[in-house]
């Protein structure tokens, strides 16, 4: 039978064991619900990396796995994730976002873990259809072979519009159990968690750094000017902060846009050129590459332009273990060069 609406709740005295992929959205959320009521112990997976939860995302997601009461398992995955994004075989989105790639990579680790704690299946709130490049049906059946979970690997959500998981063939939860959801709709989802008692989530919303125009446009300039291996996690960070700008293949300037961001930036500078102004507000700003005195000249009126000041700027600039003073008159607000270097707009 299939089933659009809510899910039949099933008592089992003999429970197999879960892992639900947790992103703190409401479908991860309603798919490891619909499991635990099909009659599974669940363990909700979050898998971390450097493009999803800040930490205080972190957090809200264990007060989510907390109000309802299932246990929580975080992998921090950031250093093994990269090469996911320097080199995805299924390439990018719309913006830098490897989402298919993505997707196996984090099965993979779902897969690891589902070992590890003796779990029989994992489970994903992936929809049929709701995202136009990861979750058509050939891209779910593809990241279900590309993992290696093949048919232990379940999307309650959608699972009557699949073929037979191994659950289902081996009759730990009964078909009608899971849902037929498609399509790029959240009504459905919405009156489900009603239903469930589900009432505090998050709205939907892309959540991925890397489908950010700005990020996706500095991640490209790193891959272009360092290198794809030598963009590290380091790299990845810093590309998060303040404003960019491309002034030539040998340097880029990165430009605080307020006190918090300077704090950070100064967290950055080592191996890079640090330049803060001498008697006026202004930004912390870092040159990074290798910049000619006329590119350094350049990065300094650069900066100038962001400072409280219409005259000429004093700067203290290091570079290395040197230090000196240098001066540069700002660049004109309308200057064109500010808008072509910038990365991202």
């Amino acid at each position: 039978m299939k089933n659009s609406g809510q899910p039949n709740v099933r008592s089992n005295p003999e429970r197999v064991k879960a892992i639900a992929a947790f992103s703190g959205g409401l479908d991860s959320l309603l798919a490891a619900e619909v499991t635990r009521r099909a009659g599974a112990d669940v363990l909700l997976l979050h898998v971390h990396h450097l493009f999803s939860a800040s930490d205080d995302s972190l957090e809200r997601l264990r007060t989510a796995a907390e109000r309802y009461a299932f246990p929580l398992r975080v992998e921090d995955v950031s250093e093994a994730h990269l090469e996911t994004i320097r080199r995805p075989k299924h390439g990018y989105g719309r913006g830098m976002n490897p989402c298919l790639d993505c997707r196996i990579f984090m099965l993979k680790v779902a897969g690891r873990v589902m070992e590890e704690e003796g779990a029989g299946f994992v489970v994903t709130g992936e929809v049929l259809g709701q995202r136009p490049k990861s979750q058509h049906y050939r891209a779910l059946l593809r990241a279900a072979e590309e993992s290696g979970l093949d048919d232990r690997l379940v999307r309650p959500l959608s699972a009557n519009l699949l073929p037979d998981t191994l659950p289902v063939k081996e009759g730990w939860i009964p078909r009608e159990c899971f849902l037929a959801i498609q399509g790029r709709s959240r009504e459905t989802q919405m009156a489900l968690a009603k239903e469930l008692g589900i009432t505090d989530y998050p709205q939907p919303a892309g959540g991925c750094l890397l489908i950010e125009r700005a990020y996706a446009a500095r991640v490209r300039d790193a891959f272009d000017h360092l290198g794809r291996d030598a963009a590290d996690a380091e790299t990845f960070r810093l590309l998060r902060h303040g404003r960019h700008f491309r002034i030539s293949d040998a340097a880029k300037v990165i430009v605080g846009r307020n006190e918090r961001e300077n704090a950070i930036l100064d967290g950055f500078a080592g191996g890079r050129i640090r330049v803060e102004p001498v008697g006026v507000m202004g930004p912390t700003t870092l040159v990074e590459g290798d910049p000619d005195d006329e590119e350094l000249a350049l990065a300094l009126a650069l900066a100038a332009r962001y400072c409280d000041a219409d005259a000429i700027v004093s700067f203290r600039v290091q570079r290395g273990d040197e230090t000196f003073t240098s001066e540069a008159a700002p660049l004109l607000p309308d200057d064109p060069r500010i808008v072509a270097w910038r990365l991202g707009g």
